[in-house]
């Protein structure tokens, strides 16, 4: 099958050709830089949580630094979860949870370092990761629910 190119230009009323002002202007250097940048920060961040990712995913993300984490799982009561984030780029990030209780406020370092904390509510909850000022980067972030330890040991140990 033999495939056909069609190219088309307007002529102005001076008789001079320009493009198609419908078309959007192509991407800066620099703008096709970043976005190339953060595409291979998030690729980054999200092998660093393959490494660790256990198990069953409820939610999960990558996102920029300077746009933050901000969502509201539904999460089961009597589950255990955990959220796993990793940040690649430069600077810090801080975790923290509505209500206070559902978790720990912690810092979150733009390293590749993973982060994993629990996330214990019966309560609906909100998920909060904001970059710290000048921080910079992509965060991926993934919340599993996981089997209590006392079940998880259950498995292993029989009454013989």
């Amino acid at each position: 099958m033999s495939a056909f190119l069609l190219t088309s230009c307007t002529v102005s009323a001076g008789g001079g050709d320009r493009a198609d002002s419908s078309q959007s202007p192509a991407p800066s250097p620099a703008r096709t830089t970043t976005e190339q940048s953060e595409k291979d920060l998030g690729e980054q961040a999200r092998a660093a949580l393959a490494a660790v990712r256990s198990g069953t995913p409820v939610e999960a993300g990558a996102e920029r630094v300077t746009d933050g984490i901000h969502t509201e799982p539904t999460l089961s009561k009597g589950k255990t979860y955990r959220i796993s984030l990793a940040c690649a780029g430069n600077g810090n990030a801080q975790l923290t949870f509505v209500p206070a209780n559902a978790g720990r406020k912690t810092a979150v370092p733009c390293d590749l370092s993973v982060v994993q904390q629990r996330i214990t509510t019966a309560k609906p909850v909100r998920v909060d990761v904001d970059g710290t000022r000048g921080s910079t980067g992509v965060i991926a972030w993934q919340i599993n629910a996981v089997q209590s330890i006392a079940r998880s040991q259950a498995v292993f140990f029989s009454p013989n």
